[in-house]
């Protein structure tokens, strides 16, 4: 009989009985729903009262472009936003910066200053639609402008929920999007944090992002040891500025993906939850229960998806929106079916969230809370993933913990020799993958090419090019600059930077112009590269 194993690594057997789940203590390890360790769900009912929100990520072009599809799936049923910005505002470029030539507006929304905000949530109401913001190394900026467009329209401070991403620490691991070194970069991380706490109550700060770590090649059980090491450090930074656990903890939050093995994935969230619980109670010692609770979006990430008979993604995302529900997520965002060639088409974006339409209202996945809960294989399965995560959390502290391991490059390393390794397997196909690797037919890839590919308009970055001017031409230039220097001063002593932040960019400073007021005293991160 053929060896299966995880993809954390641990073997799975053919079959499984009561002697498997023997060592499970039902009330110390499982519990019930909305109870610590939260093994089964945050939720006492879960789905029953209140579904997942449906985020699709979302930018392209210009503002305009991004608010007209924004609405286009919100008229659809989509309850909430997840922006994505173009490579130069993810690096704090301005559109008209040599090094953005080629890639304004690309992959992303453009955003250069707070008037690009003010166009792309025109006429969305900040008070009641949540919005993620897919930002790192610029979250300080692009969140304070979100701040500033929602007092714009008028909106309560305890009304607006928004959760930039703000997690560096995964930035430096998996993604690159990173500007300053990383000391620097965790204060940015923490002056926003302690600034929405004080001033947001209802945003989330933080969303710490195992899911890129994953989509750079990580295993299951590492995803979630590196999510839980990164949690560790940002609570870590937070009390070492004297703020209580229970003043932040409650709006953390996590991204995560889900596009394995289902029942590998749910039990990778449900040891994830009770670790979580377990280590802000004892570690940190948070007394409020909300602070125990591991917030998740679930998404699959665009790697699960593969060019071949791109028609067959709709199905594997149906999958994936299927193991994020019975994996207790809070939101559930689906690539899109042609994520291998393009960036999403209106199309495809629509048939992501249909499917997870499909999945809330059709299938009987909400209908009750952990439905897999008791299953021999699952909680065996549940009880392997945390013994593997917490092997993970000890070779991460033997590399003398997450911010060293990040800073010496080892963890990175570890990470590109995971990537390595299963691409080895999609190769000889031990990972299947139906129509790439197995069941393949004769019909050349070029006849699967019948997506409708985002055909980028030069005209773009024209336009975005004129409004960056026309902000310079009409803007209180002076009034600009001494915020500018305000926040330089700021940047060489200690002080939280969000205020300076704040009115740079109510003085419609740009992005690159505020990214180089900071970078001209912290200095630029250069990567430790190990093999």
């Amino acid at each position: 009989m053929k060896e299966l194993r995880a993809h954390a690594g641990f073997p799975i057997k053919p079959v499984y009985g009561p002697e498997d789940a023997a060592g499970v203590d039902v009330e110390r390890d499982i519990g019930r729903p909305g109870e610590y360790p939260f093994t089964r769900g945050i939720h006492p009912h879960m789905y029953r009262e209140r579904l997942w929100t449906m985020r699709q990520y979302i930018g392209f072009g210009t503002p305009a472009e991004t608010n007209a599809r924004f609405k286009y799936l919100m008229a659809h049923g989509q309850d909430a936003l997840n922006v994505a910005f173009d490579l130069p505002t993810q690096l704090g470029l301005d559109s008209d910066d040599p090094r953005a030539e080629g890639e304004v507006g690309r992959v992303g929304m453009a955003v250069d200053s707070l008037a690009d905000m003010e166009e792309a949530f025109a006429g969305i109401p900040l008070d009641r639609v949540s919005v993620s913001l897919t930002i790192n190394g610029m979250a300080a900026p692009i969140t304070a402008m979100y701040y500033a467009v929602a007092a714009q329209q008028g909106a309560a401070a305890d009304r607006v929920v928004t959760t930039p991403q703000n997690d560096i620490l995964k930035e430096f691991i998996a993604r690159g999007t990173w500007v300053y070194p990383v000391e620097p970069s965790l204060r940015l991380v923490a002056d926003l944090i302690e600034f929405s706490a004080k001033r947001y109550p209802r945003s989330n700060p933080v969303s710490v992002c195992g899911y890129h770590i994953r989509e750079a090649g990580c295993t299951t059980a590492q995803e979630m040891a590196y999510g839980l090491a990164i949690a560790a450090a940002y609570v870590e930074l937070m009390l070492a500025r004297g703020m209580s656990v229970d003043d932040f903890a409650p709006r953390l939050s996590f991204n995560f993906t889900a596009w394995g093995k289902i029942f590998e994935e749910v039990a990778k969230f449900r040891a994830g939850r009770r670790l979580y619980a377990r280590m802000m109670r004892e570690r940190f010692g948070a007394r409020n229960p909300k602070s125990w609770m591991f917030r998740s979006l679930i998404g699959g990430g665009g790697s699960a998806f593969v060019m071949q008979e791109p028609e067959n993604n709709i199905v594997r995302g149906a999958y994936i929106a299927l193991a994020a529900a019975l994996s207790g997520a809070q939101t559930i965002a689906l690539p899109t079916y042609d994520e291998a060639y393009t960036i999403p088409s209106a199309k495809a974006q629509l048939l992501a969230l249909r499917t997870m339409q499909i999945c809330a209202e059709e299938s009987g996945a909400a209908d009750t809370v952990d439905p897999l809960a008791g299953s021999y294989y699952v909680e065996a399965l549940t009880g392997e993933m945390e013994t593997t995560i917490l092997a993970e959390l000890a070779r991460v502290e033997r590399m003398g913990g997450i911010v060293e391991a990040v800073k010496s490059g080892a963890l990175q390393a570890e990470v590109a020799r995971q990537a390595y390794l299963f691409e080895r397997k999609l190769v000889s196909g031990e990972i299947p993958k139906v129509a790439a690797n197995c069941h393949v037919g004769d019909r050349p890839v070029e006849a699967d090419r019948e997506v409708e590919v985002y055909a980028f308009d030069p005209k773009v970055v024209e336009s975005q090019l004129a409004r960056l001017a026309r902000v310079r031409r009409e803007r209180d230039d002076q009034t600009a600059r001494t915020a500018l220097r305000r926040l330089s001063d700021g940047a060489r002593g200690a002080g939280n930077l969000m205020e300076p932040i704040m009115e740079c960019v109510q003085a419609y400073a740009t992005l690159g112009e505020i990214a180089r007021a900071m970078q001209d005293v912290f200095g630029e991160h250069k990567e430790s590269v190990k093999f």
